[in-house]
C-alpha cells in the first residue's frame, strides 16, 4: 500500500483539487472565406484561405 512520505496541509491538498489546473477548449473564429469554424491567426483547413488570399491549395 502506498504511504505519503510528508503530511501534506489542508491548504496544498485543496489547492491541487481546485479546479484552477482545467483546460480550456481553444477558441475558435469563424473563416471570412467560407463560414468555417477555425482557429484564429491560421490557415482554413476548409478552403486554405488565410486573411483572403489562397495560401494553401485546395482542389
Amino acid at each position: 500500500m502506498a504511504v505519503p512520505k510528508r503530511h501534506l496541509s489542508k491548504a496544498r491538498r485543496d489547492k491541487r483539487r481546485s479546479n484552477v489546473w482545467k483546460l480550456e477548449a481553444p477558441a475558435l473564429v469563424k473563416c471570412s472565406n467560407c463560414g468555417s469554424l477555425k482557429l484564429p491567426h491560421q490557415a482554413c483547413g476548409n478552403c486554405g484561405y488565410y486573411k483572403g488570399e489562397e495560401v494553401i491549395k485546395k482542389g
